[in-house]
């Protein structure tokens, strides 16, 4: 699915609702919120800090998610095409940033 396609299914949800998405500075709150989850479920996988017996299980991808679908709504409610923009900073990547790294030798 490509991110206009997942944008269109954000808003078609989002769109049953008034309003259909929140002002932009608390869809931002929306979006640290959900990264500060991501944050703690590394720092329990890979960090020092292990999960308290009470708290449930996480999965990775699923916080990730959660973040996307905030972006999107982000995006959304900004008029914000990500397939373009996304077009853009892989363009940047490839152009400015291709030769910034050392490369897999084969």
């Amino acid at each position: 699915m490509s991110f206009k396609q997942s944008q269109q299914e954000v808003d078609k949800w989002a769109s049953q609702f008034e309003p259909a998405y929140w002002r932009p500075h608390e869809i931002l709150a929306r979006i640290t919120e959900e990264v500060g989850e991501l944050a703690r479920l590394i720092n329990h996988s890979y960090g020092p800090k292990p999960k308290k017996s009470s708290e449930a299980a996480q999965e990775m991808g699923e916080e990730l998610a959660d973040i996307i679908f905030a972006l999107f709504c982000l995006a959304n409610s900004q008029g914000i095409d990500l397939d373009k923009s996304f077009s853009r900073v892989m363009d940047k990547a490839y152009g400015r940033d291709n030769d910034r790294f050392p490369k897999k030798t084969n």
